[in-house]
């Protein structure tokens, strides 16, 4: 961020010039990864093993078993709240900037404040290590959707940073948690298909939430009642499930 605004100095174009060296240094570290990181090769498909010991037919994200699955559901839910607010933020603050600031001023609050967030958010999760991955999901989208039905209530300029502040820290920690589930959950021989397909999902549902975002009217009060509706719509599907399988433990898939 400091690099795009010192370039954005020199011209409005010059952030656009630097996002491009940026990707197309991202293009050639990609291409000079060992073959091996990308192969399928020794993967195989999963299915989970019923109470009646009968395999599901179709190995699907329903068959990592229901810490994963309803983990997905929750992060899902933060980044399509993470999505959302990019872009709903970025044209609200450039027509309406917080009080007192520029709009250039009230983004740049709003970028730093879930920068913050996700940077205490990793941290937190490396402290945590080994604790109930389900109990930390459940806590931080609890978090997240108290902090968007306060945004929507008291709607004003620190509403908004606190706002964006908890979702970057919930979005790195539930995603550090469900991490957790699959690594514990999905058998080695399948693993990297459901990080493949988990993170898939997730680079969607930031989509989706962006769209919602830039469709909206530029109503604060509207806007962070759908950020709210949106982190509501993900605990309604996944903290039901999340607290079983943490109170009765998930039943581990095998590989078929």
């Amino acid at each position: 961020a400091p690099i795009g605004a010192g370039l954005h100095q020199i011209g409005p174009q010059w952030p656009l010039y630097g996002a491009f060296v940026i990707f197309i240094a991202g293009t050639f570290l990609a291409f000079t990864m060992p073959p091996k990181v990308d192969s399928a090769k020794g993967e195989r498909r999963m299915q989970l093993v019923g109470r009646a010991g009968k395999k599901r037919q179709r190995p699907s994200l329903r068959s990592v078993g229901p810490s994963v699955f309803n983990g997905l559901q929750a992060n899902a839910a933060h980044r399509a709240l993470s999505g959302f607010l990019t872009f709903f933020l970025a044209f609200l603050l450039r027509e309406h900037p917080l009080a007192g600031q520029s709009a250039a001023v009230s983004l740049a609050i709003v970028g730093v404040s879930a920068g913050a967030g996700n940077a205490i958010g990793t941290a937190v999760g490396a402290w945590l290590k080994a604790r109930a991955p389900e109990l930390i999901i459940v806590t931080v989208l609890t978090l997240a959707l108290t902090a968007a039905v306060l945004a929507a209530v008291f709607f004003g300029g620190l509403m908004v940073a606190v706002l964006g502040t908890v979702a970057g820290f919930s979005q790195a920690l539930s995603k550090l948690s469900l991490d957790a589930c699959i690594q514990r959950d999905v058998p080695e021989e399948v693993r990297t298909s459901a990080f493949a397909r988990s993170e898939t999902l997730l680079q969607m549902s930031w989509v989706v939430g962006g769209a919602i975002g830039i469709a909206l009217p530029l109503n604060g009060v509207l806007g962070m009642s759908v950020a709210a509706g949106l982190v509501a719509t993900g605990a309604l599907f996944s903290v039901r499930g999340l607290l079983g399988a943490a109170r009765h433990g998930a039943p581990h898939p095998r590989v078929a």
